[in-house]
C-alpha cells in the first residue's frame, strides 16, 4: 500500500485531521481512507483523525487500495515515458491516439497503454488517474497520477493554474510581432458537440505566444495558455487570422499536415511529496519538424 508519514513541528495542539488537510488529503480522500481499507496513525498507534497532536508526533496515512478501472480494455503498445517517480507519470504522447478512451477509440488510448504499462511492471495500483488531456491529433506530454493523493494534488493545481503548459504551434502566415497575447470569449457553436468559437457570450480566455521563427508562409510559436478553454489555441490563432496548419476543423482548406500542428512540449507543476518542481520537456514531433524544413525561407 502506499503511505505517507509526516511529523508535526508546531507547539500549539491541532486535531490529526486538520494537520494532513494541511499536507492535501481531501475530504473526499479522509472518507475513503476511513471506509475503504486505509489506516491513520500516530507514533504507530491506529487513530482517530480528531485526535490532537504534540509537537514531535509522528503521523502516517495509508491510503486504501484503489478498484481497478476494469471498463478499460488493456493496450501493450509501449508508451514514451518522460518521467516517472512513485506518485506521478509523465508520457509523451503521439498525434493520433486519444488521451481517453471512447466509443470510436475504447481499446487504444492513452489510458489503455497505460494500464498495460501498469499490468507489466506489476504495480500494486492499477488505478488509472489521468491528470491532462490533449485533443486526439495534438501531441506531446501528458501527466498521469499514481493514486488518488497524487491525483487530488494535481486537481488543486489546475484549478489554481500553477500547471504551466507550453505548446509549440505553426500557424498560417507570417507573423512579425516576436510577442503578443491573445483575450477573447470561448464558447461552443451552436448545434456541435466539438467545435468552440469567439463570441461574447463564452468564457474569457487568455492566450500568450511568442515567435520562435518565421518559415515562408508561416509562423513557429511558442505559446502558453492563462485559462483551458477547450480548443483554445486552435481556436484563438483562427479569429486573429492565423490558423493552425493542417487543423480539419478550424483550418478546413489546408491539408498540408494530416493533424493540427500542435504539441505540448514542457510541462511544469510541484510535487509536493518531494517538495521539488518537476520540469518535463519532449521535442518537437518528426512531422512537424519535416514540415518546418521544407517551409524555411
Amino acid at each position: 500500500m502506499t503511505e505517507f508519514i509526516w511529523k508535526y513541528n508546531g507547539s500549539a495542539p491541532i486535531k490529526v485531521r486538520t494537520f494532513i488537510m494541511g499536507h492535501g488529503i481531501t475530504r473526499t480522500l479522509l472518507k475513503k481512507i476511513k471506509y475503504h481499507g486505509g489506516q491513520t496513525l500516530v507514533n504507530g498507534e491506529p487513530s482517530l483523525v480528531n485526535r490532537l497532536l504534540d509537537a514531535g508526533d509522528v503521523v502516517k496515512v495509508v491510503l486504501p487500495k484503489e478498484p481497478e478501472n476494469d471498463h478499460v480494455s488493456v493496450s501493450n503498445v509501449p508508451i514514451e515515458i518522460v518521467y516517472e517517480d512513485p506518485n506521478f507519470l509523465v508520457v509523451n504522447k503521439p498525434a493520433g491516439v486519444a488521451s481517453v478512451p471512447s466509443h470510436n477509440y475504447s481499446d487504444d488510448s492513452l489510458v489503455n497503454r497505460v494500464k498495460g504499462y501498469y499490468l507489466r511492471q506489476h504495480y500494486a495500483n492499477q488505478k488509472i488517474h489521468i491528470v491532462t488531456r490533449l485533443d486526439k491529433d495534438t501531441s506531446g506530454l501528458v501527466i498521469f497520477a499514481k493514486h488518488h493523493f497524487a491525483h487530488s494534488v494535481l486537481d488543486k493545481q489546475l484549478k489554481d493554474r500553477t500547471i504551466q503548459k507550453t505548446y509549440l504551434a505553426i500557424v498560417a502566415g507570417r507573423i512579425s510581432s516576436p510577442h503578443f497575447e491573445i483575450y477573447l470569449p470561448i464558447g461552443r457553436v451552436e448545434g456541435s458537440f466539438v467545435k468552440r468559437q469567439v463570441i461574447d457570450s463564452g468564457k474569457l480566455s487568455v492566450t500568450e505566444a511568442w515567435t520562435v521563427c518565421r518559415l515562408a508562409k508561416q509562423t513557429l510559436l511558442r505559446v502558453r495558455l492563462h485559462t483551458g478553454r477547450t480548443h483554445q489555441i486552435r481556436v484563438h490563432m483562427r479569429e486573429i487570422g492565423h490558423p493552425l496548419i493542417g487543423d480539419w476543423l478550424y483550418n478546413p482548406d489546408d491539408h498540408s499536415l494530416p493533424r493540427q500542428a500542435l504539441h505540448c512540449a514542457e510541462l511544469t507543476f510541484y510535487d509536493p511529496f518531494g517538495d521539488q518542481e518537476i520540469h518535463c520537456q519532449a521535442p518537437l514531433p518528426a512531422d512537424m519538424k519535416s514540415y518546418i524544413s521544407l517551409n524555411k525561407r
